[in-house]
Parts: structure tokens; C-alpha cells; sequence
């Protein structure tokens, strides 16, 4: 059976990463139709749209779509509406992918490359579920408000209901029981109403279909301390989309880079994917090759893990990636000369 893949490449480093994680794709010989979009900056340079109707429809017509990070300096006096972030925002939320699977693994090879001592990151493997199309990010009201004497008021609504929470939680906890069985769900449910909300309907949802699954709870500023204090005591931390958004990049940093790290991003069975890298678009690097494809060809396997059903070949590709790492080629980020395109091939090499 033929799957689809969508490859939308962003800008920045975007395309560069990409383009080494569809190197990757073809050396892997792989039954899957590629297909092609702007997104981001260079569609509102092509079409006026961080993303064009026609490319909703097409993403929700493939099995899955792998883009690359989105924004530059360029864009910045774009409005809010229609800055390429706000493609990303779109389509995440056409696409429905409630469930943000961000894996922060340290690779054994790069522990001295992490930011904390090597006994603390080595064998490092956490799973994030951040909630991705609610939370203060989505709620309303939203915007800035001309309050009249020269002052002004910003507003963002954290909302989330039963609902968003219980389909978000389902997701972290059955990956559980795939890894070590421990759940913790982390909010602000000591100050904010819907951090309670969040805290009691993950509790009863656990006791009503996943009292095998060891659960707790933490604050999320407790998180952020424990992350850089003790992080091998985590397996899966669901949380929200704000709180889940820093605490994952923080976590990201202790396997040595962000260039490292994929994501997943998951609705409904039988409902595409979205994947992508979780670093930005450095538009600081970006055509120098010096960008490690990395994250990149790791969020391909997620999708031909997730989107594909295809668990084999996502293995192999890790496998290769680690491999490349373990015997030597590096890009600059982690301590090595290598650039994109040479990490790329060496990756192809050890596929």
C-alpha cells in the first residue's frame, strides 16, 4: 500500500534539514508518494498566506506531513494573523493533532555534550505528551485592547475542558505502558483554575481506566527545577501546551542539542500526522550547512512509525542516526565538523 507524505519545508534551515530527511526517505526505498507545499514566510512571499487553503487540504488528505520550522526576521511586522508561526498554528489545528509526542532521549555517545553532568543525563529517556491545539494558545478572548491615555491591555485565555483533557491524557497514558509505566501530569493547578481543572480530570480518568499505570502530579515550576535537578526520575510528563512547550524544549537541552530532538503530533486513529523538528528555523545559519538534519530524520521515523504502521524501518533509521553519532560525524552543535549534507550521508551510509 502506498502512503503519502506531505513535505512542507519551511524557511531557515528548514529546507536544508528536510531535504536530508528525504535523502534518508529514499535510501530507506520505502513505498510512500511524496508531495510538496510552501509554508510559513515562504508562502506568505508566494501566495500572501502563511498557509494556503490548498495546502490544508492537501495535508488532510495525506497519511502524514513532516514540515520544517517556520519564521525569520523578514516576517516580523507581518500581523499575528498571518506571520508564518501562525501557519503552523493552523494547521495543527485543521489537522486536529490534540496529542504532542516529544521524546528527549540522550544518546550515550553526547552525554559529556549535555548541559549537566553525565550521570545525570546518561540513559536519559523522557517522554513529553503536550496538549497542542488548546490552552492559552487557541482560547478566547485573545488580542490587545486600546484601554485610551496611552495605555494598553494584552489578553490570553487559558481554557480547556473535560473533553480536550481526558482525549490528551489517553494518549500519555497507553504510551506508558509501552515504556516504564509512570505517568506524571503537571500544571499550576494551585493557582490557576484551569491547572484544577486539569489536575482532577486526569485523576479520574486514572482511576477509571488506568489504575495500572503508576500516575503523579507536580507543578509545572517544580518540573522545570526537577528537569535539571534529577531528570532520569520521569518517564511520560503530560501537560499542557504552554507548560509543555517550555518544559520539552528545557528537557531538550540536556541530550546536548536541540537539533536532536523530533516530535509527533497525533489526533484521532486513522487521522494524519504532523511531524517536525522542535528547533527553530535559525535564520542566523540558515544556507551555510551547518544545521544538523538529525531532528529532522528522527520526526520521519516517527511518522513512519505513527502514520505509516511501518515499526521496522522507523527502528532501523534511529538506529542509523545513533550509529552515524556513535562513530564520529557530528555537525558543529554537538561537538563535531560535520556539515548538514555529510551528516545526512553518513546517516544514509549506516541505513
Amino acid at each position: 500500500m502506498t502512503h503519502s507524505l506531505l513535505l512542507l519545508p519551511g524557511d531557515g534551515i528548514g529546507p536544508e534539514v528536510i531535504a536530508e530527511a528525504e535523502t534518508v526517505l529514499n535510501a530507506a526505498a520505502l513505498d510512500i508518494a511524496v508531495h510538496r507545499a510552501p509554508f510559513g514566510g515562504a508562502s506568505i512571499d508566494r501566495h500572501g498566506a502563511a498557509i494556503t487553503d490548498e495546502t490544508l487540504a492537501r495535508a488532510l488528505a495525506s497519511d502524514a506531513v513532516l514540515t520544517g520550522a517556520v519564521g525569520g526576521p523578514q516576517w516580523s511586522s507581518q500581523p499575528y494573523d498571518n506571520r508564518p508561526e501562525s501557519g503552523l498554528l493552523k494547521l495543527r489545528e485543521a489537522m486536529q493533532v490534540f496529542a504532542n509526542l516529544r521524546p528527549a532521549r540522550c544518546f550515550a555517545a553526547l552525554a559529556d555534550a549535555s548541559s549537566l553532568k553525565r550521570h545525570l543525563v546518561e540513559g536519559l529517556d523522557i517522554m513529553f505528551v503536550r496538549e497542542l491545539v488548546g490552552g492559552v494558545y487557541f482560547g478566547q478572548p485573545r488580542g490587545i485592547e486600546d484601554l485610551g491615555n496611552g495605555q494598553r491591555r494584552g489578553v490570553n485565555t487559558q481554557v480547556y475542558t473535560t473533553a480536550e483533557i481526558h482525549r490528551v491524557a489517553r494518549t500519555a497514558f497507553e504510551l506508558a505502558r509501552g515504556r516504564r509505566n509512570r505517568v506524571c501530569s503537571v500544571e499550576k493547578s494551585n493557582v490557576m483554575e484551569a491547572g484544577l481543572l486539569w489536575k482532577e480530570e486526569v485523576t479520574a480518568l486514572h482511576a477509571a481506566e488506568y489504575a495500572d499505570v503508576e500516575l503523579s502530579h507536580m507543578l509545572a515550576d517544580n518540573c522545570a527545577m526537577q528537569l535539571v535537578k534529577a531528570p532520569k526520575q520521569f518517564d511520560v510528563i503530560l501537560t499542557d501546551n504552554l507548560f509543555g512547550d517550555m518544559l520539552s524544549d528545557e528537557a531538550a537541552m540536556l541530550t546536548g542539542s536541540l537539533g536532536l530532538l523530533p516530535s509527533a503530533a497525533l489526533g484521532e486513529a486513522g487521522k494524519p500526522g504532523l511531524y517536525e523538528p522542535i528547533h527553530g528555523s535559525a535564520p542566523d545559519i540558515a544556507g551555510q550547512g551547518l544545521a544538523n538534519p538529525c531532528a529532522a530524520i528522527l520526526s520521519l521515523a516517527m511518522a513512519i512509525r505513527h502514520s505509516f504502521g511501518d515499526a521496522a524501518n522507523a527502528a532501523r533509521i534511529e538506529r542509523a542516526v545513533e550509529a552515524a553519532i556513535d562513530t564520529g560525524t557530528r555537525t558543529r552543535d554537538i561537538g563535531g565538523t560535520a556539515s548538514t549534507a555529510q551528516m545526512g550521508a553518513a546517516i544514509v551510509q549506516h541505513l
